[in-house]
């Protein structure tokens, strides 16, 4: 089974190609097409929204199955702050590392254990055979006091997992795609596959 991967994320096509393979799912990305990707705007105020809306976009350009996901980090202290807007934090075009500091300087003085946070993955999958499907998943952790590991990407240096006394950074990517946010959404994903009758392996 072939799945159109509908983001220019490296980051997350490495984890999607990791994660779908074992499954039988061989994951196509935006260079393995022809023409120019469409630009998909991705302004809704969740993230399902914009990851159907990215979803429905490719696969209606490029007739394949086309799979989108929305991911970012929620941060209590700051009311679920930066949510939708993770990726563009300090800017629309911001770095991983612009990012991390504008949330820490933001958490200043705030202590560890306030400063509960969680991932949320949601995939959209589009293949015109009937409704769109949505699955979703999440990761619990804290936000650290100083971004540590070379691992991973986005916010990982910085999400600490209690249970690993580690961060997302310093656990390896086949650690990572074992208790991710973005695995537990796939694990959704693929029951969600199976209960339509689309046969994969795994």
């Amino acid at each position: 089974m072939k799945v159109l991967l509908a983001t220019k994320n490296r980051g997350k096509q490495k984890e999607y190609a990791m994660m779908l393979k074992p499954l039988g799912i061989q994951v196509l990305t935006l260079e393995d097409m022809p023409g120019e990707a469409p630009d998909v705007v991705e302004d809704g105020a969740t993230f399902e929204e914009n990851a159907l809306k990215k979803a429905e976009a490719y696969h209606r350009h490029y007739k394949l199955p086309a799979m989108a996901d929305d991911s970012g980090l929620t941060v209590d202290a700051l009311e679920g702050r930066p949510g939708v807007f993770s990726a563009r934090y300090a800017g629309e075009h911001a770095s991983d590392e612009d990012n991390i500091a504008k949330l820490l300087a933001e958490l200043e003085g705030i202590p560890l254990q306030q400063r509960t946070a969680r991932f949320i993955c949601v995939i959209a999958y589009v293949d015109g055979q009937g409704d769109p499907i949505i699955a979703k998943g999440s990761c619990e952790g804290q936000i650290a006091l100083q971004p540590s590991g070379s691992f991973g990407f986005g916010y990982d240096p910085v999400f600490y997992l209690p249970s690993f006394q580690k961060t997302m950074a310093q656990l390896p990517p086949e650690e990572k795609n074992r208790i991710s946010h973005r695995f537990n959404a796939l694990k959704n994903f693929v029951r969600n596959l199976s209960d339509r009758g689309i046969g994969i392996r795994g």
